[in-house]
């Protein structure tokens, strides 16, 4: 089912010939070449910092004439109630036997509403499902990363293949373990030169010929929400309540100089980071929500421009900050540019779909997380699968 082909060892004699170790080896590489799958369904899974809720992309990834392309087939989110934005939220505070009760339940639920997508569906082609799990711990500089939800009862609750766990190779690789959608922005989006996602924090791939670079930039929905939340609504919609605001000089000024911003690639985002470095910022500003918003909103857009040479280049925008009206025509006026969007299924939905590729490349064994990008020492595949 998952496209991997597994041999017995053949036993070898002192007295063989070099030709028959050559015919042998060959053998065996024609052998694992037929039988490497080039299509397949896969269940892409992804819950965020900015707790929409989880994800699900059934899709079909299909590799001719050594190009990926893929099929988005069904997608749903899934929103999360109030106890579960409550326990996610607050996750990261808590001690190991907390932190291992709430992994196995949320995992229980996670199983849960995957089985009800299959149900609603009607899905029985599955390959295996593909996940990411929720971060509730990323410290790379550490050397610690944890998501909630990889363990082995999703496969057992499922009974499902689960591939999953795809951050701590490479933490122990020396790498940041993250951004790890680069590899979906090189392979499924090569036309852009860049790719941005607004979701809870904003991550950038920029592309030249087969290499690329990413990094995480800034903070967005994982600060807008929050801010909106203490103004009574679960999100800001189409920016309402951030363009009925006025941008407070003093803390844009001080945002902006935030030391984060200078530091070369690779470099990543958590909570941790935004507690530390953003909230407190804020806070002191005793500003309103709505200039709150405002100006972080302005301060979301230079940051991003910041990191775009070339506005006249293709640029892919996703994630649930598209779906911001306010930001997205902000952002348009910092770039010169009219962004053109992809069709929504792509802008809600490309991480969930990317973390199924990633689950593809690693049954393949073909590399999934790139040095280039997270700064890891090798190119590696990463990962764990559970049958």
């Amino acid at each position: 089912a998952d496209g991997t082909t597994y041999c017995g060892r053949v036993g070898h004699r002192l007295s063989l010939w070099p030709l028959q170790f050559i015919v042998e080896a060959f053998f065996l590489y024609l052998l694992k070449m037929i039988n490497i799958k080039q299509s397949y369904n896969v269940l892409g899974v992804m819950s965020g910092t900015s707790l929409d809720g989880i994800d699900i992309c059934f899709a079909t990834f299909t590799k001719k004439n050594r190009k990926w392309n893929f099929l988005i087939i069904c997608c749903e989110t899934i929103k999360y109630d109030q106890y579960w934005i409550n326990n996610l939220t607050n996750a990261h505070k808590l001690s190991g036997p907390s932190i291992k009760k709430l992994n196995y339940k949320f995992t229980t639920y996670m199983a849960s509403v995957i089985l009800e997508f299959i149900k609603k569906y009607k899905l029985n082609n599955i390959d295996f499902i593909s996940s990411h799990g929720h971060t509730i711990l990323h410290k790379p500089s550490q050397n610690l990363t944890f998501q909630i939800g990889n363990i082995s009862e999703l496969n057992k609750l499922t009974n499902i293949v689960v591939v999953c766990d795809f951050r701590t190779q490479d933490i122990k690789y020396g790498g940041q373990g993250a951004p790890l959608v680069p590899i979906g922005d090189l392979l499924l989006f090569d036309s852009y030169r860049y790719c941005i996602n607004l979701g809870g924090f904003s991550n950038i791939s920029i592309k030249e010929n087969s290499k690329i670079i990413a990094y995480d930039i800034c903070a967005v929905n994982v600060v807008l929400n929050h801010y909106s939340r203490i103004a009574g609504l679960e999100f800001d919609m189409d920016g309402e309540l951030s363009k009925s605001g006025k941008i407070n000089t003093d803390l844009l000024s001080k945002l902006n100089s935030i030391s984060f911003y200078n530091k070369k690639n690779p470099k990543s985002l958590a909570i941790e980071w935004v507690e530390d470095k953003i909230f407190p910022v804020i806070d002191r500003s005793n500003a309103s929500v709505q200039d709150i918003l405002r100006t972080y909103i302005e301060h979301i857009s230079i940051i991003i421009s910041k990191n775009i040479e070339d506005s006249n280049a293709n640029i892919l925008f996703t994630g649930g900050g598209v779906k911001n009206k306010f930001l997205l025509s902000t952002l348009s006026k910092k770039l010169n540019k009219k962004i053109e969007l992809e069709s929504e299924e792509v802008i809600d939905f490309k991480e969930a779909l990317i973390f199924g590729f990633l689950g593809v490349l690693k049954i393949r064994n073909e590399n999934n997380c790139l040095k280039s990008v997270t700064g890891a020492k090798d190119d590696h595949s990463s990962g764990i699968i559970f049958k």
